[in-house]
């Protein structure tokens, strides 16, 4: 996990992605924000860039290609599952089975998006920090010496 690369958020309702603009710009985080309102359009990203996310955050409902498919085919890609990648679903609602579907996919989280502008920032701000301070394989440092 690339704690200063890009932040991707798949979210297809544009004033969602401007709320989520705002609440990252608020918390200053130096990491970019990357939007994708097309799921299919963040996967051929992921797959073919050299840049190593921090972190994606993705609605379920989705055109084309909806969250759960993204989050199977990101899975089974063994070279983006190497990435370690914390993919964690941030959607306007949560079925048990949407749930249930997510963690069988070794989702990292799944997030319902608050309502509330000062709650949406708090667990932005949560979500962040947590992978801020989580290790992955790829970028464990000697610590102990």
């Amino acid at each position: 996990m690339n704690k200063t690369g890009p932040i991707i958020i798949i979210e297809d309702d544009v004033d969602d992605q401007d709320i989520l603009a705002d609440v990252f710009k608020e918390l200053d985080y130096n990491n970019k924000l990357i939007f994708f309102d097309d799921s299919s359009q963040a996967l051929e990203y992921l797959t073919n860039t050299d840049v190593e996310p921090f972190l994606v955050l993705s609605d379920i409902n989705m055109p084309k290609l909806n969250g759960m498919e993204l989050r199977e085919k990101i899975h089974n890609n063994e070279d983006l599952r190497m990435k370690s990648i914390p993919y964690l679903f941030f959607s306007t609602s949560a079925e048990q089975k949407h749930v249930i579907d997510a963690y069988s996919r070794s989702i990292q989280g799944f997030f319902i998006k608050p309502n509330n502008y000062d709650k949406l920032k708090s667990t932005i701000k949560k979500i962040v920090e947590y992978w801020q301070e989580c290790e992955s394989p790829n970028y464990i440092k000697s610590v102990q010496q």
